[in-house]
């Protein structure tokens, strides 16, 4: 599997993403840089989605709260299964509840 790249500063990104706005093709920008034409694409698509001038993808602040949701949605499902075994361990300790048995 290929090594991925480290991210590129915004500097750079918004150093390239200027020379396309002033007539430079990805494909020129390219060869002259490091980042591949396909990367600067995804780079164009990006600005635009966080300008408002697209609508097919999530904005750069959709896909930051996105992933934070995620985290804490897992986070929360494993608090839950957590306080769900304590609950059944704290049951069966006091005897409120019969303890499990291998007939059923």
């Amino acid at each position: 599997m290929p090594k991925s790249h480290q991210p590129y500063p915004p500097e750079f990104r918004q150093q390239i993403l200027e020379l396309v706005r002033a007539g430079r093709s990805p494909d020129e920008l390219a060869q002259e840089f490091e980042p591949t034409a396909q990367t600067i694409r995804n780079w164009i698509k990006q600005a635009e989605l966080d300008h408002g001038k697209r609508e097919d993808g999530l904005s750069s602040e959709e896909k930051a709260e996105l992933a934070r949701l995620r985290k804490e949605n897992k986070q929360l499902r494993l608090e839950r299964e957590i306080l769900s075994k304590a609950a059944a361990w704290f049951a069966r300790e006091t005897e409120t509840v019969p303890p499990k048995s291998s007939n059923s």
